[in-house]
C-alpha cells in the first residue's frame, strides 16, 4: 500500500494491524483485570501509563530484546522501586526525577532487563502526585508489577495466534562459510553502536542476506546460454 511505509525493518501493514489489535486486547485485559483485583480493596491507581509504552514493544516488536517478559516485568518493577527510593531520599523533585530515571537505566542494565517504559515507571514514582507518593514501595509491586505481569501474560496468549514467537526464540544459526556470532560481535565493536535486535537474530539475518546475495549473483550465470 502506497500510504504505508514501514519504519521498522521487516514491518508490514499486516504486522501493524496485528500490533494495533494486540494493544487493544492487551491493555484492555490488563486494565480490566487490574481494576477487578484492586478496586475492591481501594488501591489506586490500578493502571499506570508506562504500560501503554510497554504494549507498543510487546505487540509491535515482539522480537526485540527490550520487549521480552523479564525486561517488561523486571524493568518496570525495578525502575518503580528506584523511583520510589529517589523520591524518599531527595527532597528536590527535579533532581529526584533525574536520579530516578538515570538510576533506573543503570539498574535495569545491570539486571539485564533494560526496558524503555521502565524510565517512565521511575519518573511516575517521583511526579505521580500524592496518591502515588502515599503508596510508597508498594507502588512498585501494585500496580506496576501487577500491570506488567498481566500485560506479559496477555502478550504470550495473543502471540500464540499472531504468527510471532513470544517470548521470542531466535532461529537456529547454520554456518556455511557465512559470518558467525563472533564476526557479528566484532562488527558491533567496530561500529560502537547498540541495536535493538538480538545477536542471534542479527547473525541469522546476516547469513540469510549472504545466502540471497549468492543466489542473486548466480542467477545470471544460470540463465546464460551454452
Amino acid at each position: 500500500m502506497a500510504i504505508f511505509h514501514a519504519i521498522l525493518a521487516g514491518g508490514t501493514l499486516r504486522d501493524r494491524l496485528v500490533a494495533s489489535a494486540g494493544g487493544v486486547i492487551g491493555i484492555g485485559l490488563t486494565g480490566a483485570l487490574a481494576l477487578a483485583l484492586l478496586h475492591p480493596v481501594g488501591l489506586s491507581p490500578w493502571l499506570v501509563a508506562p504500560m501503554g509504552a510497554a504494549a507498543v514493544l510487546v505487540f509491535a516488536v515482539p522480537a526485540s530484546p527490550l520487549a521480552q517478559p523479564w525486561p517488561v516485568i523486571g524493568g518496570n518493577t525495578i525502575s518503580a522501586f528506584v523511583g520510589v527510593t529517589a523520591a524518599k531520599l531527595i527532597p528536590d523533585v527535579a533532581l529526584a526525577a533525574g536520579v530516578a530515571v538515570g538510576g533506573a537505566i543503570l539498574i535495569m542494565s545491570l539486571c539485564r532487563c533494560l526496558h524503555p517504559p521502565g524510565g517512565a515507571a521511575a519518573l511516575t514514582a517521583v511526579v505521580g502526585g500524592p496518591v502515588v507518593l502515599s503508596t510508597g514501595y508498594w507502588f512498585a509491586a501494585v500496580p506496576v508489577g501487577l500491570n506488567a505481569v498481566l500485560l506479559t501474560l496477555a502478550a504470550v496468549a495473543f502471540h500464540r495466534f499472531s504468527g510471532h514467537s513470544y517470548p521470542h526464540r531466535p532461529p537456529p544459526v547454520v554456518q556455511h562459510g557465512a559470518p558467525d556470532r563472533e564476526d557479528v560481535d566484532r562488527a558491533l565493536e567496530d561500529l560502537s553502536e547498540t541495536y535493538d535486535i538480538d545477536r542471534e537474530d542479527l547473525t541469522f539475518l546476516v547469513q540469510r542476506a549472504v545466502h540471497h546475495a549468492a543466489v542473486r549473483r548466480a542467477a545470471p550465470q544460470q540463465r546464460r546460454p551454452r
